[in-house]
């Protein structure tokens, strides 16, 4: 929309997910911070899941992503516009 380059697109929806990103993995860690602080074993051990899971996705989602989609506009598959949603 707008006459956006691809790269140009790829930044603007991470720009804009991020704070939905970002709150909801925030709010996810302080829950497993206080399952970790207040569970038993087990319940420390979900906590503790949780959180590691959460980081890591965190990471792929926002670093991993955005490295993989730059990456793809030198390539012929940038080409191909209807992949990304682009009506001629």
């Amino acid at each position: 929309r707008g006459g956006k380059t691809l790269v140009g697109a790829i930044n603007d929806g991470f720009r804009r997910a991020w704070t939905s990103i970002r709150d909801s993995n925030i709010s996810t860690l302080i829950t497993a911070g206080i399952l970790f602080w207040l569970g038993e074993s087990s319940v420390k051990g979900f906590a503790l899941t949780l959180g590691l899971g959460v980081i890591v996705s965190m990471f792929s989602a926002i670093i991993i992503s955005r490295t993989l989609l730059k990456g793809l506009e030198s390539t012929k598959v940038a080409k191909v516009r209807w992949l990304f949603g682009v009506r001629s």
